[in-house]
Formats: structure tokens, C-alpha cells, sequence
């Protein structure tokens, strides 16, 4: 049952309450779908305002509001389809893994949107210590601003991933007796992602890589939604698969999907007609790394990975012409450094993230 039932939900308040949730899903649809959209834009302004407070979820952000901007991100997700097409200029960010104060460097270097378009390439949660942070900071900005800020699905946005490794404990300890409702809304917002990325018809992104399972990119929009988690399917590849010193297909050393080899990049962008491919799922020593003669690049964007590693992040910066540059941002001192492709470098190797 619920506390003391409402049909209102006040737009974000630094006064939380959670005395006012709806506990039936039906009740809590009702109450969304009367929010027009302009109250949408609305709230997830002051949303943003809210978390860019740093003043704390649990003091300042409201079960509701979770939950109202699970549900806005969730319609968006579901209107836009399994891969998203869109033009440059845009930045590209691999895994983020909860580290907030690392998204906000980020933003801070490439702009704070709407002033950059982003499209971030999964692993919003897991690892680190600020899950929420990270994942609504992102969600608001996909609500606010749904064409510019492009969000891919990675292995963590699978409940069967996140609720080991981070996410799902991080709400049970933050939102008590609420927690396995956010986490029940949040997971069917995930089934929806979108999980592949096409930037002005020549670059494709996703979170993993390549998989036998497609040879068109028609292929890619017609992607399943929902998929099992557990079977080895396309889908699935796209968020777990790796490049790897190999050659053609080997089964993946991290115990999930497959590894590919050179040969088998150069096949896909002639396949394809395509020029780059961009993931993440790796961490790489320098935030990026480059493959198979720079037609494959995987980019990481926590720096000082879980604490103990002492790597850099990347952002892809993709022109409007379809030029390629990589901001880097250092751990120790937090400097920026913008670099343009040089010497390849080999494969990363596979790391469980």
C-alpha cells in the first residue's frame, strides 16, 4: 500500500518527501500521462538544477521524481527505436561506472548541454559510488533534451549484471523501502534503450562490438525489444563483444559473446560502407585506443577506473564534417589534453567493467 496517496506530483523540490508515492504502477501511469510535455521540460530542468546542487539524493530528490523521469525516459527510448541515426557535431563518451564527479569534468570540458550534443555509449552504473548520480544527471538531460543527448545501452543496464555489481544494492541502501520499486521501473526503462548508434551514416557505435548476427544496417534497426538477457544472441553481442589479437571469430576470454579480429573489422565498414566503429566495454590506458588500422576505437571515460587503475578518459569529438579528435582527461591532475589520431595501438586487453 501506499503512504497517504496523491494524484499531484509537485515538480522537484530540495524538500524531499516520499509521502505521496504511488505504489500502483496503473495509478502512477495515470498521474505521468496527464504531464504535458512542456511540464515535462519543466521538471527535468529543475531536476538538473536539483542534482547539479550536489546536495544529495536522499535529502533532495523525491521517489516520485525518480520515478516520473524513468517513466518520460522510458516513452522516449521506446519512440526513437534500436538504433539511433543523427549527424555531427557530436561528443562521444564511453563507461561511466558512477563516477559523478568524473561526468561532471566532462561536461565541464565539453560543454554542458544543450551547448554539446553527446552520445554516450553505455555503463552508466556499476563500479563506483554515485549509480544515481550518474544515471539521473543523464536521464534528465535525455528528457530535456531527447535528440541531442543520446544514450546506448551497455552490459550494465542488464539486470541480470547490476544487481552484483553496484546499482541495485547502491537504492536498497539509499531509498529503503521504495528501492525495488525504482528498480523494477528503472530495469523495463533499460530493456529499452536503444543499442546501437549511427553518427552522419559512416560511424557506428555501440557499448561491446561486432557480431556475426547482422550484416545490414537494416539489421540493426529491426534489433529486438525486449531480448533474453541470457541467450547468445545479436543483442547481446552488441553490448559484450571485444576486438582482440585474433583472427576472425573466437570465443570472448571474458567468458561472454565473442572476441573479433581485424580482419573481421575491415570486412564490417566495407560491408557496411562505413568508415569508424566506436565502443566502449574496455578500459584503455590513455581513455582511447585504437584498432585495425583506425577503423575501430574504444573509448573509456572514467579516469582512475574503480580507484586502482591508473588510466585516463576519453571523449570522441566527431565534427560536423565527420572529424575526428579525442579530449582526454588525466587522473592525477585532472588536465585536459586534445589529441588527434596518431600511431594505432593494439588491441585492448578484455576487462571485466
Amino acid at each position: 500500500m501506499s503512504k497517504k496517496p496523491s494524484s499531484q506530483v509537485p515538480e522537484v523540490s530540495a524538500a524531499v518527501s516520499d509521502n505521496d508515492v504511488l505504489m500502483d504502477e496503473n495509478k502512477r501511469k495515470e498521474v505521468f500521462e496527464s504531464k504535458t510535455d512542456d511540464s515535462n521540460k519543466k521538471f527535468s530542468e529543475e531536476f538538473i538544477k536539483v542534482l547539479l546542487s550536489c546536495k544529495g539524493i536522499s535529502k533532495s530528490v523525491r521517489t516520485m521524481d525518480i520515478l516520473r523521469l524513468t517513466y518520460i525516459c522510458k516513452k522516449i527510448f521506446e519512440s526513437q527505436g534500436r538504433l539511433i541515426e543523427i549527424d555531427g557535431p557530436v561528443r562521444i563518451c564511453g563507461d561511466l561506472h558512477a563516477q559523478f564527479p568524473d561526468l561532471i569534468r566532462l561536461f565541464a570540458q565539453g560543454g554542458f548541454p544543450p551547448a554539446s550534443n553527446y552520445m554516450f555509449l553505455g555503463d552508466y552504473v556499476d563500479r563506483g559510488a554515485y549509480n544515481l548520480e550518474v544515471l539521473l544527471l543523464c536521464l534528465c538531460y535525455k528528457a530535456r533534451y531527447p535528440n541531442n543527448f543520446i544514450m546506448l545501452r551497455g552490459n550494465h543496464e542488464m539486470a541480470h549484471t547490476n544487481e552484483k555489481y553496484g546499482f541495485r544494492e547502491e537504492l536498497c541502501t539509499r531509498k529503503g523501502e521504495f528501492a525495488l520499486t525504482i528498480y523494477a521501473e528503472i530495469t523495463k526503462m533499460m530493456d529499452v534503450m536503444p543499442i546501437v548508434g549511427l553518427i552522419g551514416g559512416r560511424i557506428l557505435c555501440m557499448h561491446g562490438g561486432l557480431s556475426k548476427g547482422f550484416k545490414t544496417l537494416d539489421d540493426l534497426r529491426n534489433l529486438r525489444c525486449p531480448f533474453n538477457l541470457e541467450e547468445e544472441c545479436l543483442e547481446n553481442d552488441l553490448m559484450w563483444s571485444d576486438p582482440g589479437n585474433v583472427k576472425g571469430w573466437q570465443a570472448n576470454t571474458r567468458g561472454a559473446s565473442v572476441m573479433f579480429g581485424e580482419d573481421v573489422v575491415h570486412e564490417y565498414c566495407k560491408m557496411l560502407d562505413i568508415d569508424l566503429i566506436v565502443r566502449g566495454h574496455q578500459v584503455v590506458q590513455d581513455g582511447f585506443e585504437l584498432f585495425a588500422n583506425k577503423k575501430l576505437v574504444t573509448v573509456f571515460s572514467a579516469p582512475h577506473y574503480m580507484g586502482s587503475f591508473t588510466n585516463s578518459a576519453a571523449m570522441c569529438k566527431v565534427s560536423a564534417g565527420l572529424e575526428i579528435s579525442f579530449e582526454v582527461l588525466i587522473p592525477e591532475d585532472i588536465k585536459i589534453q586534445e589529441r588527434k589520431p596518431a600511431a594505432e595501438a593494439t588491441a585492448a586487453e578484455p576487462t571485466e567493467n
